[in-house]
């Protein structure tokens, strides 16, 4: 790969055949133009081959390396050129500028820039927090303040005993007194008595009096040394926020117009104000930069996976990935103004001439077999969907109820419910799965193993929604079970078995490297994007709500 001056590289390859693309790649859901494949392919032959660094990308071993998103921007030099400027996201090898690579926007790790010295006295700022919380006399005042209250409940409890036998010999007396004394003798008695009783609690309230003085000499030491540590934890909190608000108004983007924002302006107007970690650090946002600051047009863009799967994501080594949604979505929102960009295929409605097939009815429910590309529910900005359709078929009945829900893009059966009393059986069938079903899902690559098992828990990506991750420590139980039906063409054909129900569970225990490894064709969330992702709900077995008979409906797959 040629390196030359303002890191635009040229193909190896001849490129007069190759069309330019008419409008800008819509990042966030695009096929990579063929240039941009001619580059990926180019750059990723320089990475097999490079001696500029040395990273351990795991390519060889999973378990030791560290993958990493590139990205390759198709471009126009100033003097008519087609090349292609080539980027990676975060840091390699801890550093930020490497050969044939475009900079970042803001280089943090300049020897004379702020970051370091700041960095610095933040980390002096926490040594001195640390410090300060570990020292002796914090613990040891915590234990003898401990030791000291229990001494002085248990010598509180042995004088309450005493008090109780006392009270009670005191009033044994009074009675036999009564009996056999009058007058003044069982006056004074009753007096005598009574200063008995006075002096056990006036003993009382001097042992509490002597203990709280004991205490609080103590107890008014910790509070002073606690109130100085919550000062220094506070004093670093603020040296931080300081820190990372001056770092968010040193990434300032460009776009097309030649206007500039910085990210606290850009993520001031998202419901995430406060930019997250890394925003800015990504492929994409580089390359764009890289490209308005030095006159290069850009024509089109892709971004890939080299290395090691991460633990918690889906990233498949080589393969395409869409920009990432919490971090560049509202980034490149401002950097694509004034390009000519693709529209946004997800705001398109898949489905308009997609005909509802109903399989089942009576007055009780409706079952129904969903289009791929058509919603289950309402979405943000396209309205059309099976629950709406439905509303419109069935517009005298109490429902429809939703039971449950299919991904717009896989297809298949789904129940609804007409009245409030088939509702409320169907949601208790599904939520004590006592609903079976069977999807047939067509995945990448060929499976070795007839059947088996996935638990993978499974939880939201806050950086990247919709994707989910992986995640054993925040999870929720995910099982699925599989069954192989055929190999055929280089892709496993399988039938899939949920027992839990949770979001994108069979495409995520499909594609990640624990689970089987293989992507769903056309999945363009985990895999890479076809004409329809193939995953079909073929099969749904429950029990009628009203007449209790166990019902089995079927519609085959198109793949």
């Amino acid at each position: 790969m040629h390196a030359p001056q303002h890191c635009f590289n040229r193909f190896d390859v001849a490129i007069e055949g190759y069309e330019l693309p008419e409008q800008f790649t819509f990042p966030f859901y695009y096929t990579p133009h063929p240039l941009c494949v001619l580059a990926a392919n180019q750059l990723q032959q320089y990475l097999q081959t490079q001696t500029d660094f040395t990273h351990d990308f795991g390519i060889d071993d999973e378990s030791q390396g560290r993958g990493k998103m590139f990205g390759v921007l198709l471009v126009q030099n100033p003097q008519g050129e087609i090349g292609f400027l080539s980027a990676f996201s975060g840091k390699i090898a801890d550093q930020n500028l490497l050969p044939g690579f475009v900079p970042p926007v803001f280089d943090m790790l300049t020897e004379d820039g702020f970051f370091r010295e700041e960095t610095n006295a933040i980390t002096k700022a926490l040594v001195t927090y640390k410090t300060f919380a570990n020292a002796p006399e914090i613990a040891d005042l915590k234990e003898q303040i401990a030791d000291e209250r229990a001494a002085y409940q248990q010598e509180e409890q042995a004088h309450r005993d005493i008090m109780i036998q006392g009270r009670a010999s005191r009033k044994q007396q009074r009675k036999e007194a009564q009996q056999t004394l009058s007058g003044e003798e069982l006056q004074t008695l009753l007096d005598e008595l009574g200063k008995q009783s006075v002096a056990e609690k006036n003993t009382l309230k001097y042992l509490k009096l002597k203990w709280e003085d004991k205490l609080a000499v103590k107890e008014q030491r910790l509070e002073e040394l606690e109130a100085n540590l919550v000062k220094l934890r506070e004093h670093h909190k603020a040296l931080s926020n300081t820190l990372q608000h001056k770092l968010h108004k040193q990434y300032r983007f460009l776009n097309q117009h030649g206007d500039t924002c910085d990210l606290v302006d850009i993520f001031a107007a998202t419901t995430t104000p406060i930019p997250p970690a890394g925003a800015g650090e990504c492929a994409a946002p580089k390359l764009l930069q890289y490209a308005y600051t030095h006159g290069f047009k850009p024509l089109a863009l892709a971004e890939f996976w080299w290395g090691a799967s991460p633990k918690s994501e889906i990233r498949k080594h080589g393969s395409f990935y869409p920009s990432c949604n919490n971090k560049c979505q509202p980034i490149l929102g401002h950097m694509l103004q004034g390009l000519n960009v693709e529209p946004n295929p997800l705001e398109q409605n898949w489905a308009e001439d997609k005909e509802l097939e109903i399989v089942f009815q009576d007055e009780a429910m409706v079952v129904i077999n969903k289009p791929s590309g058509l919603l289950s529910v309402p979405g943000k900005t396209i309205k059309d969907s099976a629950y709406t359709r439905l509303q419109a078929l069935f517009p005298d009945v109490e429902g429809p109820y939703v039971i449950h829900r299919l991904d717009m893009a896989t297809s298949g059966l789904l129940v609804f419910a007409l009245t409030k009393r088939a509702n409320k059986s169907l949601q208790k069938q599904f939520i004590t799965r006592g609903v079976q079903k069977r999807y047939v899902a067509m995945l990448e690559g060929e499976l070795t193993q007839t059947e088996g098992d996935i638990s993978l828990p499974m939880r939201g990506d806050p950086d990247d929604r919709p994707r989910q991750l992986v995640c054993y420590q925040h999870g929720k139980p995910a099982e699925t079970h599989w069954e192989l039906i055929e190999v055929r063409d280089g892709r496993s054909k399988v039938y899939m078995y949920p027992r839990t129900g949770r979001t994108h569970q069979l495409r995520v225990h499909s594609a990640h490297h624990l689970g089987l490894n293989r992507p769903m064709v056309g999945d363009t969330l985990y895999g890479e994007k076809a004409d329809r992702l193939h995953l079909h709900a073929e099969q749904l077995e429950l029990d009628h709500p009203y007449t209790k008979e166990r019902l089995v409906f079927q519609v085959d797959s198109e793949f």
